[in-house]
């Protein structure tokens, strides 16, 4: 069977949920892939082609992703950010799926999910890679020159909120390092961000901006400040780009989820 199957190639019944098989896999070069496996999972691809129906839910024993290409999906289960993902045939980046997956007893623990997530790519999609170092166009996370403007965080659960409305994007951050700041800035700027904060331990804080998409229109637009320039302004840090070498995951092997 070949590797790089396109579309065409596989009868598919869209309506029809592809349920996990759990049986030993591995990943990359040797590497033994996590054991932990969801109890239920779906995977649904999606007549939806555009990105903007897309949603994402994680919590309680239940990852949920909407209208995701495969991509997307390994960009989640391994944590890295925008064009850290290289190699595989065009549908990883064009096609889309609806992924399911439950655990009992529930857990919050997000890297445990992340880590069922990571074996269900491997067995419903076959999915194998290795890691290369890339010098790659990025941005570079750092402390402006007058500081940081962060609150540690004492004696709170972690927590991140978002929302994007009226022409504004926000997020509110408890008990949150800064490498997890660099994943949600990668996403939000389309470039991988690397951490040269040197900030160490967890913090609380909020950023602010106005989003690409808003209209000229709005309120919002009244007062516009970019994520650039909230950064510098409300957290005391500022991004600059830069060629930089970052971890690329080259996918060797990937197979479009056969029907059950």
């Amino acid at each position: 069977m070949r590797t790089n199957i396109s579309r065409r190639e596989v009868r598919l019944t869209f309506a029809a949920a592809l349920c996990v098989a759990v049986i030993p896999f591995r990943v990359g070069y040797g590497q033994t892939a996590p054991t932990q496996q969801f109890d239920v999972a779906t995977v649904k691809p999606t007549n939806e082609v555009s990105p903007s129906g897309y949603g994402f839910a994680i919590g309680h024993g239940r990852i949920e992703m909407t209208n995701f290409t495969l991509e997307s999906c390994i960009l989640r289960a391994y944590a890295v950010g925008p064009h850290q993902v290289a190699g595989g045939p065009s549908w990883v980046y064009s096609d889309r799926f609806d992924i399911l997956g439950k655990v009992d007893p529930p857990t919050d623990d997000t890297g445990l999910i992340m880590k069922m997530l990571q074996g269900l790519l491997a067995n419903r999609f076959k999915l194998t890679f290795h890691r290369e170092t890339r010098t790659i166009p990025a941005q570079v996370l750092e402390v402006d020159k007058n500081g940081p403007k962060l609150e540690k965080a004492e004696g709170v659960d972690p927590e991140i909120q978002t929302s994007k409305r009226g022409g504004r994007g926000s997020y509110s951050f408890r008990n949150t390092d800064m490498d997890t700041l660099v994943r949600i800035l990668a996403r939000e700027t389309g470039l991988p961000v690397a951490n040269t904060t040197g900030l160490k331990g967890n913090f609380n804080f909020a950023l602010h901006w106005t989003l690409d998409t808003a209209s000229p229109s709005t309120d919002a637009a009244t007062d516009t400040i970019s994520i650039f320039a909230a950064l510098q302004e409300q957290l005391g840090l500022r991004l600059r780009s830069a060629k930089a070498p970052m971890e690329v995951l080259v996918i060797d092997h990937v197979e479009w989820p056969s029907e059950n």
